[in-house]
């Protein structure tokens, strides 16, 4: 696991590297994005996360923010609840590379790593 960007107090905590990829990312889309992580119903174990850039205008008041030098992430209410805690980290490997979740809310995992149970 790579070196974190942000305390631990943080609700959503990124590694170096999950950040520096999101940064690119966003700069691919040629607009001032945040990024919103969730959770929906679905996937092999029950429940899937789910991140996706967004405009900031669409920051809602329930909505928690965390910043990032400048980049926000944000998650809704009902999501931090089954994320609160998580880990976000990246990998390039050619084999299990992307992004990976380190959720401490999760009792089981799908073997691919993005769903998960509590």
């Amino acid at each position: 696991m790579t070196q974190t960007t942000q305390s631990q107090q943080r609700g959503i905590m990124m590694s170096e590297t999950a950040l520096k990829h999101v940064m690119l990312l966003r700069e691919n889309q040629g607009k001032d994005l945040c990024l919103r992580v969730g959770v929906r119903g679905g996937g092999c174990s029950g429940m899937s996360y789910t991140m996706d850039f967004e405009d900031p205008n669409n920051i809602r008041p329930d909505d928690e923010v965390y910043d990032y030098g400048g980049f926000q992430v944000i998650s809704d209410p009902k999501s931090l609840l089954y994320l609160y805690g998580l880990m976000l980290d990246y990998s390039d490997a050619l084999i299990g590379g992307g992004f990976q979740f380190t959720n401490p809310n999760a009792s089981a995992t799908c073997g691919c790593g993005k769903s998960f149970t509590t």
